[in-house]
């Protein structure tokens, strides 16, 4: 579809990006509707609202993923016509996704210039590359180790990356999808010094996100999306989060921790449901992640644990939900003992009740091409309910999907539709839909709200709330802390693979938090 001109005339040459009366449908879904967008040159522009509400199909419209239905684009007051991903960078719009688009076994240099050599001789290409990415780094303060394969970065480099990657094809329009998603709270902060820098260069950044108290740190501008539209658009200076929460979801949202107060009336733990001793876990590299870690699991408790990303929660819970085998260590867990080499597995845990949420639905909870209905069942299809006789019953499946569905309130309902075509927090719910829904004994759960708006929060909060209320043993890991303080009754905080400090929720603060997360005894007594 061609894009035509908005006539915005001269005030059009004040605008990055101009997009007027956008509208896509997917089949019987509607995922924007007369859409229109107006982003100012030089700025940081939020883009909010809950999941499912059309933000990332407008912004793979502007990047030329999807072509629009209706409506017209101007980029920097000329209209433009995008068929293509291509055609996007042509016109200087860059896209950074919140799964990151690198090949792993490659490096960073060999990355950037996937598809953008420049020259027939590689090794020419290669040394012009590095020339014009040293000044870039230079100059945005993106440091990349170049000659380092993607596999070996991490979470905050691929994210530089990325950004390099738009920038060397020549990005004026950088769009980010939840950029802070995966980062750790330090590296979040890098990235908003970036991002300022940038802005400061004349950049213009549009920012995917849940967060609302970032966009108000970070953002000049912020327009809100509600089911395909628009609902409000506004100078940051001339509203606040408690107005954004609400224009997202239509009502009142709770905030902050006024609820978790409430939530704290002390726990009723009782038995110990899991027990762990002496887990130690080395990596592929030789390094130690677990250090004798030791825990204990009450029915009818949260347990939270804190720390920054890369100090051993991962590896917690692949050890304990049975992903991975501990070099040495106990586990004790429905009435069973187990030990390596014969470790607990899998399917062992299920029919033991223990249900897990993983860290990275994307890459372990769900299975992209899969139909909704699919994935829904992973690792439960041979219950009695889904499965007779050798024969799996598929109307049981996709009956027991749609529940799912209209219990977590997951957009669209459409049980045929591939998971991959679900926005981020879609695909959490379902997930937690299928593992919550088997009223699990103890439940592991990594980063249940990441990528997930205010109003699913709240619901996804009280989910696990009620699960402990009826009984079962959490633990929980979040990068957030704000999440470990409003759903914990106890806190473990881990540095370095190990435990440095245990805390009743009452006795927990952020100074103390902060002091273990760094690996001070001093944070027992701050």
């Amino acid at each position: 579809m061609t894009m035509q001109p908005s006539g915005a005339g001269g005030q059009g040459s004040a605008l990055a990006v101009e997009m007027t009366g956008i509208s896509k449908s997917f089949g019987a879904v509607r995922a924007n509707r007369d859409v229109s967008l107006r982003v100012r040159s030089g700025r940081i522009h939020g883009l909010v609202g809950e999941n499912g509400a059309g933000k990332s199909t407008l912004m793979s419209i502007l990047y030329g993923f999807y072509a629009a239905d209706a409506g017209q684009i101007a980029l920097h007051g000329q209209p433009v016509t995008l068929r293509s991903a291509q055609d996007a960078i042509d016109h200087g719009v860059g896209m950074v996704h919140q799964h990151f688009m690198l090949v792993g076994n490659l490096t960073a240099l060999d990355n950037v210039m996937l598809g953008a050599e420049g020259h027939l001789l590689l090794a020419k290409a290669a040394a012009s590359a590095r020339e014009r990415l040293s000044t870039l780094m230079q100059s945005t303060g993106l440091q990349v180790p170049l000659d380092r394969t993607v596999d070996d970065l991490n979470v905050g480099d691929c994210q530089r990356l990325e950004i390099l990657k738009a920038l060397f094809r020549g990005a004026r329009v950088l769009i980010l999808d939840e950029p802070t998603a995966v980062l750790t709270p330090q590296e979040t902060v890098q990235l908003f010094e970036v991002l300022r820098r940038l802005r400061a260069q004349g950049t213009t950044i549009l920012i995917i996100t849940h967060k609302l108290k970032e966009v108000m740190a970070l953002c000049d501008d912020v327009t809100v999306m509600r089911a395909g539209q628009v609902v409000l658009d506004t100078p940051v200076g001339e509203t606040s989060v408690e107005a954004l929460a609400q224009a997202m979801v239509g009502r009142s949202v709770q905030m902050g921790r006024s609820d978790a107060a409430e939530a704290h009336a002390p726990a009723r733990s009782g038995a110990v449901l899991l027990q762990a001793q002496g887990l130690s876990v080395t990596d592929a590299w030789g390094v130690q992640r677990l250090r004798g870690v030791g825990l204990r699991l009450h029915a009818g408790e949260i347990v939270g644990v804190a720390g920054v990303s890369g100090n051993g929660q991962s590896e917690l819970l692949d050890v304990l939900s049975g992903l991975a085998v501990p070099a040495a260590g106990t586990l004790s867990l429905g009435g069973r003992q187990f030990e390596a080499p014969g470790w607990l597995d899998p399917t062992t845990a299920r029919a033991l009740r223990l249900a897990h949420v993983p860290e990275d639905r994307y890459a372990r909870a769900m299975v992209m091409p899969f139909a909704a209905w699919e994935s829904a069942v992973l690792g439960y299809e041979a219950q009695p309910s889904y499965s007779q006789g050798g024969w799996m019953r598929h109307g049981a499946m996709r009956a027991a999907t749609a529940a799912m569905m209209v219990r977590f309130d997951v957009r669209p309902r459409q049980v045929d539709l591939r998971c991959g075509q679900f926005s981020g927090g879609n695909q959490q719910k379902q997930v937690l839909a299928r593992e919550l829904g088997q009223e699990p004994q103890v439940l592991l759960i990594g980063q249940p709200t990441r990528g997930v708006d205010i109003g699913a929060i709240e619901f996804i909060h009280g989910q696990i709330r009620a699960l402990r209320d009826a009984g079962c043993a959490v633990l929980l890991v979040s990068s957030e802390l704000d999440e470990i303080l409003a759903l914990s009754d106890r806190v473990l905080v881990m540095n370095q693979g190990e435990i440095t400090g245990e805390l009743a929720i009452g006795e927990c603060n952020e100074t103390r938090i902060g002091l273990l997360m760094a690996g001070s005894a001093q944070g027992e007594h701050a």
